[in-house]
């Protein structure tokens, strides 16, 4: 279970991780981590991040594909967006294919993740991860990490699927709803841009999903909030 770290002891908690990690990998990216404590959404760089997997445990299941895109509240850096086809060790399940799309064959003569996962970290470093539903992204990656390099990866992320549950999922009206058993409104990705305008993809493709997830935490902050909200403050 990633480790329960209140936004405010992000800081600390990072700089203790770059002095104890015994991988120079890992140490360099906490360093770059620990960015300045008053900096602005408006001033950071983002990258975002989407894994396809066999399945939701990350106990038992694996990455089969990674997608990233680096952004600004200005722009998203298409031409600089990686993908990744990954060899998992375990078997893919007939209903995560259906999913995806990633079948057997396509991973027969991919990499397994020990051979990519350096540069998936330097393409983090230095750079604000925002993900759509944390759990999956923060508990494979950790995963993955603590199987090649023995040391366990935590560290904080922007959740666009939390700030849409925070609008939509809480509060008194919505309990209220709850309890009358009415529906609440969708929070998965593809539903959650369109209350923003934002165009239709085809999902489940990790680099479409990294892509569609960058421009809704743009839309999120030009409806929600002022540019020169701290970057801390969306931390999870």
């Amino acid at each position: 279970m990633a480790r329960v770290v209140d936004s405010f002891s992000w800081h600390e908690y990072l700089r203790q991780q770059a002095m104890d990690s015994q991988t120079s990998l890992l140490k360099e990216f906490f360093v770059s981590q620990d960015f300045p404590e008053d900096m602005t959404i408006d001033q950071a760089e983002f990258v975002a991040l989407d894994f396809e997997t066999t399945g939701l445990d990350p106990r038992n299941d694996e990455i089969v594909s990674i997608g990233l895109v680096p952004f600004t509240m200005q722009r998203i850096k298409v031409a600089k967006a990686k993908h990744w086809i990954v060899r998992p060790k375990c078997q893919l399940k007939d209903d995560s294919i259906v999913i995806h799309g990633i079948t057997h064959s396509e991973i027969m003569n991919a990499p397994p993740i020990a051979e990519v996962l350096e540069e998936v970290i330097q393409e983090l470093c230095g750079k604000i991860v925002v993900v759509h539903y944390r759990y999956i992204e923060s508990e494979f990656l950790n995963s993955a990490v603590v199987r090649e390099l023995g040391e366990e990866m935590w560290f904080p992320m922007v959740d666009t699927m939390h700030i849409e549950a925070q609008q939509h999922r809480s509060g008194w009206r919505c309990k209220l709803k709850r309890l009358l058993g009415g529906k609440l409104p969708s929070i998965r990705l593809v539903d959650s841009r369109l209350r923003y305008g934002l165009p239709r993809y085809h999902m489940h493709s990790a680099m479409t999903d990294a892509i569609a997830t960058a421009e809704l935490l743009q839309a999120q902050v030009r409806h929600r909030f002022p540019e020169e909200t701290p970057v801390a403050q969306l931390w999870l």
